[in-house]
């Protein structure tokens, strides 16, 4: 059974920096492509940036484009997104996802899920 355990959220200002954290259990690491979601309250959970198994290819949002970076440490079997010039909007439950394959954008082809860590950006 694959876990998911994602850290680092919190309350910060617009502008900020912040770093969430994904640490991955009872998978080989290596054959899980990856992925960060979100969802704000009243709106469905939607792709932010995914990475695949090797961490060559990496996907992002364009809302978040040049500002979120996606990364993985197959060591530490840890997934991680630095989030710069944080905005209001960027406000959301954000989760990490995972599945064997082929990272995709679409949340419904994600197999494992974490429990989500909120991030809140005010102005």
């Amino acid at each position: 059974q694959v876990q998911l355990v994602e850290s680092g959220g919190g309350l910060v200002q617009a502008g900020d920096s912040l770093r969430l954290s994904c640490v991955v259990s009872g998978h080989f690491f290596s054959t899980l492509a990856m992925g960060w979601f979100r969802q704000a309250p009243g709106k469905e959970r939607e792709f932010v940036a995914t990475i695949s198994r090797t961490g060559s290819g990496k996907n992002y949002a364009d809302s978040v484009n040049g500002r979120f970076t996606i990364s993985r440490d197959s060591g530490k079997k840890t997934m991680s997104l630095e989030m710069n010039s944080l905005k209001p909007e960027d406000t959301a439950v954000y989760f990490c996802a995972a599945k064997p394959g082929f990272a995709t954008t679409e949340t419904q082809t994600y197999d494992y899920w974490g429990q989500g860590t909120q991030v809140t950006v005010s102005s």
